[in-house]
């Protein structure tokens, strides 16, 4: 190599081009060929190599090779050849400024190391997912293997970048960080803890800017704003800026609201307490009564013609109402909540409707109302939920039941 460049100043000699001004117009115009060259040929190669994989992963039957096209591994490598080359050809275009050539040439190499990274990355990637296509893999932490393997690889890379830029050999950079690493742990100890912490984020995709989280050890409840290698910043709903450590958000226990924004609705789960004196057997004018209301006329017909059914078959003594089967004033309005929930243009029908009785209580017997709104947005949120509970609290009247308040005694 060092004759070619011989050969090309003896050149430039011969032509009268080794002043100044001329030295800086054939270093530029060197420059620039060579970045046109290194463009045509990334661009040539990466192109022949994206469609041959495509087409080899199109007849191929094995999916490892389509993972492989989607994470980038043939785009990424296209570009070693032109980084060879650039490296290959910078001291000829900087053959009279040995200062800038070795400043470039560390540039490259320190790329270089980069590039490796992001080919080992997008290959271990395509490992991983390939890996969860298979039935026995799937249940296996192959993320948490992976991610050590990256941990030290980019370590590992970080040292060569180093070593590259400061000039020294790689072994003796790693020998005097040996030496130094308990005051760098200890001058650093929340940098370094932030640069896990960050890494692990973004590997996890655990926080994204514009994420609703719930962080209540911290009082944070409002969108991430900003993370850094240090601090992630949450606007609250009431315009508060709350700071959190990075290392918090794998050390601690945080709420990310981004599954219930991508999902179809907004869960509501909330429950009246009935007072459980109030709770009893429904006689036959009771029900002629409730035949009334719409939405349960057919279901309160179809139910009792069934428990009328069972009773005769089984000769029961009905003049005590307690023997064989009874509809009850609250098993009826829990039906009548659950067909209003259902019909309800606000609650999405593709997702969890129930109505259920949770473990009594000393106030009561709370029965609870479970499903999700179509309008996520808080306010419009909220609005179905008081929507839905101003009628239920309404309708338990009619159904002969009470809700439970404690009572405060008046004072006179």
């Amino acid at each position: 190599m060092m004759d070619f460049h011989h050969v090309l100043y003896d050149y430039l000699i011969s032509v009268g081009m080794t002043d100044t001004s001329s030295k800086y117009l054939n270093m530029l115009a060197l420059l620039i060929a060579l970045l046109i060259i290194c463009f045509l040929i990334d661009f040539l190669i990466r192109k022949i190599l994206v469609s041959t994989f495509n087409r080899f992963a199109s007849r191929s039957k094995s999916n490892f090779d389509d993972i492989l096209v989607k994470n980038k591994v043939p785009r990424n490598i296209a570009h070693i050849i032109p980084l060879l080359i650039a490296i290959e050809f910078i001291p000829t275009v900087f053959f009279d400024f040995q200062y800038i050539e070795n400043i470039i040439e560390k540039g490259l190499k320190v790329f270089g190391i980069i590039l490796t990274l992001w080919i080992v990355s997008s290959f271990l990637n395509t490992v991983k997912d390939y890996f969860k296509t298979l039935a026995r893999f799937k249940d296996k932490p192959i993320d948490s293997y992976i991610q050590v393997f990256m941990i030290f690889a980019w370590l590992l890379g970080l040292f060569s970048a180093f070593a590259i830029v400061t000039g020294i050999s790689f072994m003796e950079f790693i020998t005097t960080i040996g030496a130094a690493s308990a005051v760098i742990i200890l001058v650093f100890r929340d940098t370094i803890l932030g640069f896990v912490a960050s890494i692990q984020v973004s590997i996890n995709d655990m926080v994204r800017i514009g994420d609703w989280i719930t962080f209540e050890k911290y009082g944070a409840d409002g969108d991430v704003t900003e993370i850094n290698l240090a601090t992630v910043k949450v606007q609250n709903f009431d315009k508060t800026i709350t700071t959190i450590p990075t290392y918090a958000l794998i050390s601690d226990s945080f709420k990310n609201w981004r599954g219930m924004s991508q999902s179809g609705g907004r869960r509501i789960k909330r429950s009246i307490i009935i007072k459980a004196g109030s709770i009893k057997y429904l006689d036959d004018k009771s029900i002629e009564q409730l035949k009334g209301i719409e939405l349960i006329s057919t279901y309160i017909t179809q139910r009792q013609k069934e428990i009328n059914q069972f009773n005769n078959d089984n000769k029961v003594n009905k003049s005590v109402l307690i023997n064989g089967r009874n509809l009850t004033n609250l098993g009826v309005f829990r039906k009548y909540i659950q067909t209003y929930i259902e019909n309800h243009s606000a609650i999405n029908k593709e997702m969890t409707i129930m109505t259920r009785q949770l473990a009594p209580t000393p106030q009561g017997l709370p029965l609870e109302i479970y499903c999700f709104s179509n309008d996520k947005r808080w306010e419009n949120y909220e609005f179905i939920l008081s929507d839905i509970f101003d009628h239920a609290l309404a309708a338990v009247p009619y159904f002969d039941l009470e809700i439970y308040e404690l009572s405060t005694p008046i004072i006179t």
